[in-house]
């Protein structure tokens, strides 16, 4: 499902208009990546966790010439799901 289709199925189900929903998805899409940007957590009980985490640095290989390489540290954003959510899925 992409962002339209996401859109559509807003709008239908909560019987608001698009623009409407369009406008709610766009201020949870920012207001959960300034929050990981600032390195915290946004946890929405029931559905899961946007959580930062800390990757280490490491040693990679360039699959294209096959020669090793270091790979710097860095934060990366992750999706932790909830039980229910996982119940659901499973």
């Amino acid at each position: 499902m992409n962002k339209a289709q996401l859109l559509d199925k807003m709008a239908k189900s909560s019987k608001l208009s698009k623009s409407t929903c369009k406008k709610a998805l766009e201020t949870l899409i920012d207001v959960v990546s300034k929050t990981l940007k600032t390195g915290n957590s946004v946890v929405l009980t029931g559905f899961g966790s946007f959580v930062v985490q800390k990757r280490k640095a490491r040693t990679g290989v360039n699959p294209a010439t096959g020669k090793k390489m270091q790979i710097p540290a860095k934060k990366v954003a992750k999706f932790r799901p909830g039980r229910a959510l996982r119940d659901m899925v499973a």
